[in-house]
C-alpha cells in the first residue's frame, strides 16, 4: 500500500493528513491504533510506530512486547548514522520506562543505548534535543543527579525551541520545573508547569494535559490548587485511568479520624 510522503508531527494545519491522523490519536491515548496507520516497512515508518508504542508502555505499562518487536524492526531497517541513532535513542527510552515502572532493571542498557545515540546523531540534528530530554530523565530517576539532569533538560530545552518543537518544549519546560519545586523556587516552579499547560492544551495533547494540571497543582495555593486536580482527574477518568502513574498521584487524601 502506497503512503503519501510524512511531514510534520501533526500539530500544525500544513502537516500531512496521515501525521494529522496520528496525532489525533496518539494524543488521545489510541497509540496502536495510530501505529497501525504507519508503514512497517520503511525506516521513518517503522521508527515512527516503534516510538509510539515505547510511549504507550509509558503512559500505559502495557504493550511491551509488541513495543519490543516494533523497535527491532525499526533497528533492522535503520541504515544512516541518523537512522541508527533514532533506533538507539528509542531503545534507550524503552529500557529507562521499563526500569522506572519496576518491570526489570535495565538501566545500564538505557545508559548504553543513550550513549550509543550520542555517539551517531550529529550535535545540529533536530534529533539531538529528544536526546538530551531523555538522558536528563536518566539522570533525575535513575542515577538521583539532579544538576546532570538539569544541564540536559536546559539543553533540550534551547534545541527543542530553536528547532520549534513545542511538544518537546512541554516537556522541557514540565522538568525544569519539578527540579525548581524540588529547590523550593516557587514562582520558577509554578511559571514553568504553567508553561508547559499551555502547550498541551494549545496542541490538543490531551493525555498530557492531565499530568500538567497536577504539576501546576503542586506549585499553586488553595483554592486554585484543588481545582486544578479536579480537572486532572475528570481527564484521567475520561482517558480509561491514563496515564497509569497518575493516579497515585491525584488519590484524594486519606481521612483522619
Amino acid at each position: 500500500m502506497a503512503h503519501p510522503a510524512m511531514s510534520g508531527n501533526g500539530t500544525t494545519a500544513g502537516d500531512d493528513p496521515l501525521q494529522t491522523a496520528v496525532w489525533r490519536l496518539r494524543s488521545r491515548a489510541c497509540w496502536a491504533d495510530a501505529a497501525a496507520l504507519l508503514p512497517p516497512d520503511t525506516a521513518a515508518g517503522s521508527m515512527q510506530r516503534a516510538a509510539l508504542l515505547v510511549e504507550r508502555c509509558l503512559y500505559a505499562e502495557q504493550g511491551w512486547q509488541e513495543a519490543e518487536d516494533a523497535l527491532r524492526t525499526a533497528e533492522a531497517l535503520a541504515h544512516t548514522d541518523e537512522e541508527r541513532g533514532a533506533a538507539a535513542c528509542e531503545r534507550g527510552h524503552l529500557a529507562y520506562t521499563a526500569t522506572v515502572h519496576g518491570v526489570r532493571d535495565r538501566v545500564d542498557e538505557a545508559r548504553a543505548a543513550l550513549g550509543r545515540a550520542a555517539a551517531l546523531i550529529h550535535p545540529e540534528s533536530p534529533a539531538r534535543a529528544l536526546l538530551d530530554f531523555r538522558r536528563g530523565l536518566l539522570a533525575e530517576n535513575l542515577t538521583r543527579s539532579p544538576q546532570a539532569a538539569r544541564a540536559a533538560y536546559r539543553r533540550a530545552h534551547t534545541a527543542a525551541a530553536a528547532h520549534s518543537d513545542d511538544l518537546l518544549l512541554s516537556f522541557t519546560w514540565r522538568h525544569l520545573a519539578g527540579l525548581a519545586l524540588r529547590d523550593g523556587e516557587i514562582a520558577e516552579a509554578r511559571h514553568g508547569f504553567a508553561e508547559s499547560l499551555r502547550i498541551r492544551e494549545e496542541l490538543g495533547y490531551l493525555v498530557g494535559t492531565a499530568p500538567a494540571l497536577a504539576s501546576l497543582a503542586d506549585a499553586e495555593v488553595e483554592p486554585e490548587a484543588s481545582r486544578l486536580r479536579e480537572e486532572a482527574r475528570r481527564l484521567f477518568r475520561l482517558l480509561g485511568g491514563v496515564p497509569t502513574w497518575l493516579g497515585r498521584q491525584l488519590a484524594p487524601p486519606a481521612a483522619t479520624a
